[in-house]
């Protein structure tokens, strides 16, 4: 009977050390919510999909990362101001959007600051990247940029044919609901409307707008070349993205865990980057084959109107950045 107690006992003890031990494992996970505006097919969805498992893998299963694509939690304004309001706690956002918090970052999304793919590859490797980083996190309250990814050339789509600034005069043309994208339409006398991501399409189709603009492997994903018959290769701005990561959610992690997060979703942003370059240098000719009209125009009138805005005294940026920038080799 007494062997029998003990035997009792030992099997008791041996399931509550083993729930505790489950418990504090649960306790351990971090879960975090990763939002974006783009669409299941497009390369920072597959990317971030790939980030999620190589973090969960590299973490030991201590960091769980969900992503949710196709504007799930919010436009893109909503997400950035979920980054505060811990709604979210990793986005991908536009450089003009993050510049709403840190106004010089939206240099980089500015009309021909970049000559071209190796300038901005120049830039995304330089001391001025990573300064800029470093004052939108003190600026954000400890928000981490993490991530830098080439989003491409934007270029026009229109229902009638461009090929000079003359040619924009009066154009509706949809711009993202962030102020540096109206710099471009009012230099060539176009009539910029922002409009959701989510709702370009059907404002194209409906005669909202006249046109919009967005590198080669959006207007692919998004299917904007469906509702629109030119396709203008103005190459007027060189998107890109960043990844960031929310304070709370960096504070929650250990040292150790941020430095993989780091890690991958630097890696994330690279391997990305080098799927939408791929993409940009095929795409036109697939366009053409599907019926487009894809033409090729002289960027330097285009890039001659906006400069006087670009580096006037009311841009959002102070002149030297942008001169530090033009100079990078």
């Amino acid at each position: 009977m007494h062997k029998r107690h003990l035997l009792r006992g030992l099997a008791a003890a041996t399931l509550a050390a083993s729930a505790l031990l489950w418990a504090g494992a649960a306790a351990a996970q971090t879960k975090l919510k990763w939002a974006h505006v783009y669409e299941t097919s497009e390369s920072y969805h597959k990317q971030a999909l790939w980030a999620a498992d190589e973090v969960k893998r590299r973490t030991n299963g201590r960091v769980q990362i969900d992503v949710f694509p196709s504007s799930q939690l919010g436009k893109e304004t909503d997400i950035n101001q979920g980054l505060t309001l811990g709604t979210v706690d990793i986005i991908y956002t536009g450089m003009a959007f993050a510049g709403r918090t840190l106004p010089a970052l939206s240099v980089a999304a500015a009309p021909f600051t970049f000559r071209d793919h190796a300038h901005w590859e120049a830039f995304r490797a330089s001391p001025l990247f990573k300064d800029l980083a470093n004052q939108y996190e003190a600026k954000s309250g400890g928000h981490q940029i993490v991530g830098y990814t080439y989003y491409g050339l934007r270029h026009m789509t229109s229902n009638k044919p461009i090929a000079k600034p003359e040619d924009m005069k009066g154009l509706k043309l949809r711009v993202p609901d962030a102020p540096i994208f109206m710099m471009f339409p009012k230099a060539v006398g176009a009539n910029p409307t922002p409009i959701a991501f989510a709702e370009v399409y059907l404002a194209l189709q409906n005669g909202t707008v006249d046109a919009q603009e967005n590198p080669l492997p959006t207007i692919d994903a998004k299917k904007f070349y469906e509702v629109q018959k030119y396709i203008t290769l103005t190459g007027h701005i060189t998107e890109s993205l960043l990844t960031i990561v929310s304070s709370s959610a960096w504070q929650r992690l250990s040292a150790d865990d941020r430095k993989v997060l780091e890690a991958v979703l630097w890696d994330a942003s690279t391997r990305s980057s080098a799927e939408i370059l791929d993409a940009e240098n095929r795409l036109a000719d697939e366009f053409v084959k599907r019926g487009k009209v894809v033409n090729k125009v002289d960027r330097a009138p285009f890039a001659a109107a906006v400069r006087p805005a670009v580096t006037g005294p009311d841009a959002p940026w102070p002149r030297e950045l942008y001169e530090k920038i033009q100079a990078l080799k």
